[in-house]
């Protein structure tokens, strides 16, 4: 079989079954019986089983944490893990994000790269090597996961029912493979507040604080002198007065917590122009000593790293609670370091400024593959043959991927070295055209290349 045109004529039904996927809302939603994580969420689970079962795959749906779909026998299992539930959409698309868009160069909806397009490249791969090893004695299987977006749950109840995998991989990353993800650490700073009568800023721990709304005492501050490092900063800003108080907006730029270099911090750029503009306060005064305007911990003494990356420190939420403000950090730190280390270091800082107090709210341990190892050669290899291109390797991310969550898995594709910014997570989101055949194609050697390791 001649698999570059086999992957060619699956082209249309790829793009049928992802005009089909992503016209589910398939946002986490509430809990009902028989789907943990929502009736849209369910309801794409259903239809993509539905999908592969009318393909002649044997299908399983557990519990309505996650689902599969298989070929083979035996023990042995080459898997690859995706995920139907996706990020909220805002009101400022072009288009109905629910709706697949497929224009000339591109296909536009929520999803399209994160994580149904993928699935659906995924499922086509598994057709083609179902005809090319009809009598193969071991399984293949796609797992579709529906909690991926917020905590990967299905993963825990996967693996609890079902195991792991002999060999696998998620189509959740980037080519030509990650075989490391940095380990995480959420942890909250409280601290006192003086001046500042309220405080809400950010959008969720993992992502840079693109606003936060501060009102603070009249006074308090030389308001001049706020706009002033503001203005030379480049941050935009607006400021309201009340008959006791002022209100003060900043407007930063989001980026992933992984990479928080590419944005703007809206917490730190403020409170660093209160400080600046003379604000006392302790909370003002917590983040002059402690953090600054900086993206990897320096002023926490933090900014480790090693041979595979360094530290990221993002101040992801902000909000007043009672007298206290309570500050949460994402923290990303390097895959030959432990949680322990850093949260040492990071409470003896937090803890050495007087009345503040610190919580570590949750944890995960790196995960680290040796590039030479089977796994990620076989991956690599299959990169390689359909793309011809050895200039670049895999790498280890900040980010976090099922592969934490499922034994002998890394993540592995969808985007592609010097692709576009498709808008992960944001409006608009897209996968290239081009893109469809190229990994469904690469997906069908990866999967050959690991079934040779059984």
């Amino acid at each position: 079989m001649d698999i570059k045109k086999r992957v060619e004529q699956e082209v249309p039904e790829i793009l049928k079954n992802l005009k089909d996927l992503v016209s589910y809302p398939s946002v986490m939603g509430e809990k009902e019986d028989g789907a943990p994580f929502g009736k849209e969420v369910r309801a794409c689970l259903d239809e993509a089983l539905s999908i592969m079962d009318g393909y002649g795959f044997q299908t399983c749906n557990l519990d309505g944490y996650a689902g599969y779909a298989e070929f083979g026998q035996g023990d042995k299992c080459v898997g690859m893990v995706g995920h139907l539930d996706v990020v909220p959409v805002s009101n400022t698309w072009s288009h109905d994000p629910f709706d697949l868009l497929i224009l000339e160069d591109r296909v536009v909806g929520r999803g399209s790269t994160d994580d149904k397009g993928p699935v659906c490249c995924a499922m086509a791969a598994m057709r083609i090597v179902k005809e090319l090893r009809p009598d193969l004695n071991a399984r293949v299987r796609l797992v579709f996961g529906c909690n991926e977006e917020n905590g990967s749950k299905c993963m825990e109840h996967y693996v609890k029912e079902e195991g792991s995998f002999d060999y696998g991989f998620t189509p959740d990353g980037d080519f030509p493979g990650i075989n490391g993800e940095k380990g995480f650490m959420l942890a909250s700073a409280t601290t006192l507040a003086t001046n500042i009568l309220s405080i809400k800023g950010g959008e969720a721990h993992n992502i840079v604080a693109g606003n936060i709304t501060i009102e603070a005492t009249k006074d308090s501050f030389d308001r001049k002198t706020f706009e002033d490092v503001l203005t030379k900063r480049g941050v935009r800003y607006e400021i309201e007065n009340t008959s006791d108080s002022i209100i003060l907006h900043v407007h930063g730029v989001q980026a992933h917590a992984s990479t928080p270099d590419l944005g703007t911090s809206a917490i730190l750029e403020a409170m660093n122009a209160l400080y600046e503009a003379g604000m006392k306060d302790e909370t003002v005064n917590f983040y002059h000593e402690k953090l600054g305007v900086n993206y990897h911990g320096e002023k926490m003494n933090l900014h480790l790293k090693d041979e595979y990356g360094d530290l990221t420190f993002n101040v992801g939420l902000i909000e007043k609670q009672g007298s206290e403000i309570v500050s949460l950090f994402d923290i990303r730190f390097p895959v030959t370091m432990h949680v322990k280390d850093i949260e040492t270091l990071l409470k003896q800082e937090v803890t050495s400024f007087e009345n503040a107090r610190f919580e570590l709210v949750e944890s995960e341990e790196p995960l680290f593959y040796d590039p030479n190892c089977d796994l990620v050669q076989a991956l690599y290899k299959s990169y390689v043959q359909v793309t011809n291109d050895t200039s670049v390797k895999p790498k280890v991310i900040g980010g976090g991927t099922y592969a934490k969550a499922i034994n002998n898995t890394i993540a592995f594709g969808a985007e592609f070295p010097n692709d576009p910014d498709i808008h992960m997570h944001g409006d608009d989101e897209f996968m290239p055209i081009e893109n469809i055949a190229k990994q469904t194609e690469i997906y069908v050697h990866a999967l050959l290349n690991l079934i040779e390791l059984l």
